[in-house]
């Protein structure tokens, strides 16, 4: 099990989180099998999402759509506030 950790400012919830749900199909097509939002308890403008792939490859791949994809355009990411921190976990030893 490999992990997209992904962090960053919002402008506003609800604004991201339209434009996340926008994107379920291609969460589901790209092969997550698990995923989490949370905010900080002291930061209402920050969103870290984690999202859960069989493979390495396929948390790579998914990775690559969002950065080409997603992250560039303003009508696909319309409360993106900042650049996104990213970066594939895996479990340790």
């Amino acid at each position: 099990m490999h992990t997209l950790h992904i962090e960053h400012p919002i402008t506003d919830l609800a604004t991201w989180r339209t434009a996340f749900d926008r994107f379920a199909g291609q969460r589901r097509d790209g092969g997550v099998c698990g995923e989490r939002v949370q905010q900080p308890v002291d930061d209402a403008h920050y969103v870290l999402v984690d999202l859960d792939f069989p493979t390495r490859e396929q948390a790579e791949s998914f990775l690559r759509f969002l950065e080409t994809r997603v992250w560039t355009s303003r009508d696909s990411s319309p409360a993106l506030a900042g650049r996104p921190l990213a970066r594939i976990l895996e479990p340790a030893g």
